[in-house]
């Protein structure tokens, strides 16, 4: 939910539903409110827009929450400039997104923030949506669409609502996207490294030490170029790698399994000549470059 009003009042009206589904009582209309329990019997139009909200919430609190986006979506189109229609909203966003129905969770957030930008719940709804790309991440595979989306969505959340307790989470779930990333580009060089496609490998833990140096997987960048320029037999630039390693990282292990294997050929960790990696080393001893 949205806070601790939000909790109170689902808490709330989950308790009065039940409470009056208990009692059997009688509406205004001569019905019995245990219809309001089989809106087939009964439409929907003859219930106000609070019976609707709280029966979407009641659909939350039984953990049926595709039931609840319907209540909710019921609620924008039968009383579309109401303040309930404005709840439901929200609401809607946050109950397609319990179910994972994304997009229509994406949808209902944009719808939100395009129509009150300046409500209370405009930070909720912008994290909402930045969520309903970074809870996919898992399922995209080598897809990395999505993730670049996240981390837009997020980065939204950051800049525009900067004081919100939903931007100290977006920049907890931006650093694991970042890391995502970094984590897929390791995955890929790899691959190529273990079939000696040196060149294509170099290329990917490149992109990791250049684009996202301050994830965990540089340290292993660094190490895994020194392995693949060795393979090559392009000494400075394993050399000049090494010596980034032991510069930035030289309690990792990777730094320990880079020394055994150039000092084990001779070579020192040192920057030598001038390349891409010489660069990088003399941006991080002035300190620039992390």
């Amino acid at each position: 939910m949205t806070g601790t009003k939000s909790r109170k009042r689902l808490a709330g009206a989950v308790l009065l539903v039940a409470a009056v589904a208990a009692c059997g009582g009688i509406q205004d209309t001569g019905r019995r409110t245990a219809s309001f329990f089989n809106p087939q019997e009964i439409p929907l139009e003859t219930y106000t827009a609070e019976q609707i909200f709280e029966r979407g919430e009641f659909e939350l609190n039984r953990k049926r929450p595709a039931e609840a986006a319907e209540y909710f979506s019921e609620i924008e189109r039968l009383y579309p400039y109401s303040e309930w229609a404005k709840r439901a909203l929200i609401m809607q966003a946050f109950a397609f997104h319990q179910d994972q129905d994304y997009p229509n969770s994406r949808s209902a957030a944009q719808r939100f923030i395009d129509f009150f930008p300046d409500d209370d719940d405009a930070a909720y709804a912008s994290y909402l949506l930045a969520l309903s790309y970074y809870d996919q991440i898992d399922e995209v595979g080598r897809d990395q669409g999505l993730t670049f989306q996240a981390l837009q969505a997020l980065r939204e959340v950051i800049e525009v609502y900067p004081d919100s307790e939903y931007a100290r989470a977006a920049v907890l779930k931006f650093d694991l996207a970042f890391d995502h990333l970094a984590s897929k580009e390791m995955e890929v060089g790899r691959y190529y490294l273990r079939r000696e496609h040196y060149t294509a490998s170099i290329n990917r833990f490149r992109v990791v030490v250049e684009d996202f140096q301050t994830t965990t997987h540089t340290p292993e960048a660094l190490h895994r170029l020194v392995e693949a320029y060795l393979s090559l037999g392009l000494t400075d630039e394993a050399q000049t790698a090494g010596a980034i390693l032991g510069y930035n990282y030289q309690s990792s292990e990777w730094y320990e399994a880079s020394y055994k294997l150039l000092t084990g050929q001779g070579l020192e960790m040192k920057s030598l000549g001038n390349n891409w990696l010489s660069s990088i080393y003399r941006q991080s001893i002035k300190g620039e470059w992390l």
